[in-house]
């Protein structure tokens, strides 16, 4: 009523509390309660501050891996509360083509069904260039490998398959672009001794690929966009560190805010619980 008064006749807090007879300390009263949310505040922004690139979903997922007894909306109430939202990139238009090989239209259907793989570049302090490539499990979403070099051609690329082809098994398909490093006589004459099949998307359609290019996006957001690389050795233990948190503490939205590694064990079990 006193701001009433005040908005209305454009009278001072003082001659408004006169005429209602109201103590001018009882307008300025604010009242105190417990600050119940404070430890979780306090989680939710240590969280935040280590992964800023994270969502409230996600936070929400990690909270609960350490315990915490919450839901997602007292979860998005303080993520909002604290304004620690995270701003979204501006979604650019998509040309159109040929999407026969495209990951939505030609889906792994198991772990190992389809690899991708794909490159993504960044620099050194000094301005040196660092070559990544990247290979994805499209099913459980697990990176098999990140290679950190100078450069990475068609014998590199061979080099790290074979490698990964031992550590794990060769897969049915294997999702690339067109980049002359994925298309090399060498590599596709490795690929036909293997009964491994090739699946190129089409040219200037990078999200016909968009398992290794979501991933790309992440590993620049929360890592190459973070750090100063002063060697090629950093880089390479940065990154591989990357890899594993990825792999085993970063819980994956499509996999119902599982980490790709849970979701391959229980993907295992339910195989076995059917056999």
């Amino acid at each position: 009523m006193v701001s009433y008064l005040q908005e209305k006749y454009d009278i001072s807090e003082r001659r408004a509390c006169k005429v209602l007879d109201q103590y001018r300390i009882v307008q300025r009263y604010q009242p105190k309660q417990p600050d119940l949310d404070r430890p979780l505040v306090d989680a939710m922004v240590r969280l935040a501050e280590k992964h800023p690139r994270y969502g409230y979903r996600r936070i929400a997922a990690l909270l609960k891996r350490e315990g915490w007894e919450i839901n997602l909306k007292r979860v998005h109430r303080i993520w909002k509360q604290e304004g620690l939202q995270v701003p979204q990139p501006k979604r650019k238009k998509k040309p159109t083509g040929d999407s026969k090989n495209a990951c939505h239209l030609s889906p792994s259907i198991h772990p190992h069904d389809v690899w991708t793989y794909d490159f993504i570049f960044d620099q050194t302090q000094q301005g040196a260039t660092l070559k990544m490539l990247v290979i994805l499990d499209e099913f459980t979403r697990q990176c098999l490998s990140i290679r950190v070099d100078r450069k990475c051609n068609h014998s590199e690329v061979l080099e790290e398959l074979r490698r990964l082809f031992v550590e794990y098994e060769v897969p049915n398909r294997i999702r690339s672009d067109n980049g002359s490093e994925f298309s090399a006589r060498q590599l596709q004459k490795s690929f036909e001794k293997l009964n491994l099949k090739t699946a190129h998307i089409y040219p200037g359609s990078p999200w016909q690929n968009g398992y290794v290019e979501s991933f790309n996006n992440k590993l620049r957001d929360e890592l190459l966009n973070r750090e100063l690389f002063y060697s090629l050795a950093e880089a390479k233990i940065l990154i591989e560190y990357f890899r594993k948190d990825y792999n085993e503490k970063r819980p994956h939205s499509s996999l119902n805010y599982l980490t790709p590694k849970e979701y391959a064990k229980r993907y295992q079990k339910l195989l076995q619980t059917n056999i």
